[in-house]
């Protein structure tokens, strides 16, 4: 009877801490998506339209993403460290992949603040992984306003 206890406690146990793994990655997809998010505005302050490319996937091979990535990168050019005032994810809690739509307001060092929208994939699962994937970038919006649909 001693040895039935211990081991459903084991069993218990195991299972647990396998569970508490499967929600650990599932809530770290909002730290990732907001690692990538704030990248690329870091980048695109800086005006580095290529590492701006780099992060966006599929933009080095589509005319449209290079355009919009190299315009964003010189007119949102900014000085200074860039903060992320407000960030709204793109998705909420998901056990599978998802696409949807980011809206992040940043500012750098003393300049007035920028809103842009990024469209994102989170892919995979909570027994392979998950990962994130910019898809692309919005020019600026005004503060206000909401994504727009297509960008």
């Amino acid at each position: 009877m001693r040895r039935l206890k211990l081991a459903l406690i084991a069993v218990a146990v195991v299972l647990f801490v396998l569970i508490s793994a499967l929600l650990a990655r599932a809530f770290s997809i909002d730290g990732a998506e907001r690692a990538a998010i704030t990248r690329l505005v870091q980048d695109e302050a800086a005006g580095r339209s290529a590492a701006m490319e780099s992060l966006v996937d599929g933009c080095a091979s589509s005319s449209f993403c290079r355009a919009r990535v190299s315009s964003d990168s010189q007119l949102l050019r900014r000085t200074g460290r860039v903060l992320i005032l407000e960030l709204n994810p793109s998705a909420g809690f998901s056990f599978t992949s998802t696409v949807g739509t980011a809206r992040v307001a940043w500012r750098a060092g003393t300049h007035l603040p920028v809103v842009q929208c990024v469209r994102v994939r989170r892919a995979g699962n909570l027994v392979t992984g998950l990962s994130v994937q910019l898809l692309e970038i919005s020019a600026r919006i005004k503060s206000g306003a909401d994504c727009p649909r297509h960008y």
